[in-house]
This record gives C-alpha cells, sequence and structure tokens, in this order.
C-alpha cells in the first residue's frame, strides 16, 4: 500500500505526516477530499456528547421518580 504524504497539520487522518484514511479522494481544484479538520470532528463528538447527557439526565430523573413513587 503506497503512504501517502499529507501537509494538513489538523487533519483527523494524519499520523506522523502521512495519511492513514482508508480511501482517498483528491480533486485537481479542490484537493484532498477525504481532509477533515480536528476541530470539526471535535465538535461533532461535543454534540453527540451533549444529546448523550440529556438522555442520561432524563433516564436519572425517572429513576428518582420511580423510588419516590416507591417509598409513598
Amino acid at each position: 500500500m503506497p503512504k501517502i504524504r499529507c501537509f494538513y497539520e489538523d487533519c483527523i487522518f494524519l499520523d506522523e505526516g502521512y495519511c492513514t484514511a482508508a480511501a482517498v479522494e483528491i480533486d485537481p481544484d479542490q484537493g484532498c477530499l477525504t481532509y477533515k479538520p480536528v476541530g470539526e470532528f471535535l465538535d461533532e463528538e461535543d454534540e453527540w456528547l451533549e444529546g448523550e447527557e440529556a438522555f442520561l439526565d432524563e433516564v436519572e430523573e425517572e429513576l428518582w421518580d420511580e423510588d419516590e413513587d416507591e417509598e409513598m
């Protein structure tokens, strides 16, 4: 497998200056279409975590409500 040297410094696929993506698409005018900035990836992860935290808060709230109902 050929190694692709990459000059993007903030791509999630970058490992010691080489691309680790399974497939790479390069456009002559736009450059690497596989490029994904680390900041963009982290934003998506943060959004997922916020949604997950909200879900867990709801479940925890329901559990507390059930406990209070059982005690009465």
